[in-house]
């Protein structure tokens, strides 16, 4: 746990930028309650859990990059600790540390423990209700260890339902270890009740399916990932050799692996949803796996090696940490990301002058406007119709094409922000197709500026234009 939580305390002191992922999470912590609510209604209530507990951390805190992503660097570190307390119960000591240890250097795990999204914490609601089940499966707990479990699955779901895959997950533990009738009636309860509360969540969802039309359909090249993880989680499940109808990290950690995996797949070729993030909480059980492997090589060579066996699993995590330290220190630099809603506010600052436009293409970029709102005081945001608050949005909705266009006519000078070149996606919009066509025919530019992933241009009428 404190390894997990000295890796993400450090991001934090590295990053002081808010990502484009991470910006919807600031801009909605910073409204009301009521304002909330009323977007949630509207878009994005998959998330609305999250946004009030941020909404709620922002009003006791302040709005600061470690308000925004501490609770993720506390909750992967609580992941770490299950996955510790879960490897030393079913493997042995040395299984139990590298198994924490292991989580922590998981490139996915390092990169989102350090982000302000609700991931980490379904990773250690996932720790949480698998240690649960273990202990329930053990006998050593009460009716009141079914209730937390299914509350902590039912906390993990309101916060991204996809997490519901866990209970396939444990299921196959459950068959795994040959469990009695008594456990199978319990766990069964309390997995429908832990869906049924989350179910009202999944069936308004649907409503707001254009969330989700970005993520592209599964191909046999996203398919890579998940196949090198369940072939090292798979390994690492042979070395354990685990007894049947027991309880063992492989008859835990496997199917926590392998079926949340499996089931997005699956899911994907009917509705393309495959995005690693959703499942994070599955390296749980590559970690848990991985330090049942250390801790079977631990067993195997301590009769030959009684001194040396017990410096193996430091040894190892030393190795992977030089490494994997490039990688870990290029997610904690600046350039890790190339879409710092930030990035550009302070030449925004330095470039507006009084009586400027602000245009966005494409209108997700006025992100950087939300975020850093001090940064476009004075600058009137032509485009837009309707705000955030009053459409019920992230981002305002914009008003139509032709009166953009006489907007745009009207102005002398026009800043506009949108992604740096090579990052910029097609232009799809007819709004935005608008707002360029005018710019390359009327406009002439003066200054240009790129950073991180976002540019902003300042477009001056031609003389000629004018005339």
């Amino acid at each position: 746990m404190l390894w997990t939580l000295a890796l993400g305390l450090w991001g934090l002191s590295r990053q002081h930028s808010v990502w484009r992922d991470e910006a919807a999470t600031w801009q909605v912590a910073r409204r009301s309650t009521a304002d909330i609510w009323h977007m949630l209604a509207h878009v994005d209530v998959v998330h609305g859990l999250y946004y009030l507990l941020m909404h709620t951390l922002f009003a006791w805190c302040g709005p600061s990059t470690t308000t925004l992503r501490l609770p993720s660097v506390l909750a992967m570190a609580v992941a770490a600790a299950c996955v510790a307390a879960l490897g030393h119960r079913l493997a042995g000591a040395w299984a139990g540390l590298g198994a924490g240890l292991a989580l922590g250097l998981l490139p996915s795990a390092q990169f989102y423990l350090q982000e302000g999204r609700p991931y980490a914490l379904v990773a250690a609601g996932a720790g949480i209700s698998t240690l649960l089940l273990v202990t329930q499966r053990e006998g050593r707990g009460r009716a009141i260890g079914w209730v937390a479990y299914a509350g902590t699955v039912l906390t993990c779901g309101l916060l991204n339902w996809l997490s519901l895959l866990i209970l396939p997950a444990h299921a196959g533990t459950l068959l795994w270890t040959r469990s009695g009738r008594g456990v199978w009636v319990r766990w069964t309860a309390a997995a429908v009740a832990a869906v049924a509360g989350d179910l009202p969540l999944i069936l308004f969802s649907r409503s707001q399916s254009d969330q989700v039309t970005w993520i592209p359909p599964l191909t046999w090249h996203m398919l890579i990932g998940p196949a090198v993880l369940l072939a090292i989680g798979g390994l690492g499940a042979l070395l354990d050799r685990p007894e049947a109808g027991r309880l063992s990290a492989a008859a835990v950690g496997l199917p926590l692996l392998a079926v949340p995996q499996l089931a997005l797949i699956g899911i994907s070729l009917a509705k393309p949803l495959f995005v690693d993030r959703y499942i994070l909480f599955s390296l749980l059980g590559l970690a848990l796996l991985i330090g049942a492997a250390l801790g079977a090589a631990v067993r195997a060579a301590a009769p030959r090696f009684p001194k040396a066996s017990s410096w193996l699993v430091p040894v190892a995590v030393v190795v992977a940490f030089v490494a994997l330290l490039p990688q870990s220190l290029a997610k904690r630099s600046p350039s890790s990301r190339v879409d710092d809603v930030l990035a550009v506010a302070a030449d925004v600052r330095r470039l507006k002058e009084t009586g400027d436009a602000t245009l966005f293409v494409p209108a997700a970029r006025r992100d950087t406007a939300l975020v850093s709102p001090d940064a476009f005081t004075g600058l009137r945001d032509i485009a837009l119709g309707e705000g955030p608050v009053a459409s019920g949005t992230l981002k305002g909705e914009e008003t139509t094409p032709a009166r953009i266009r006489t907007a745009m006519l009207a102005q002398r000078r026009i800043l506009l922000v949108t992604d740096a070149t090579g990052v910029a996606r097609p232009v799809t919009a007819e709004r935005d197709r608008v707002k360029l066509a005018v710019l390359e025919k009327y406009f002439t530019v003066v200054a240009d500026e790129q950073v991180r992933g976002r540019r902003v241009t300042v477009y001056e009428r031609h003389p000629r234009a004018n005339r």
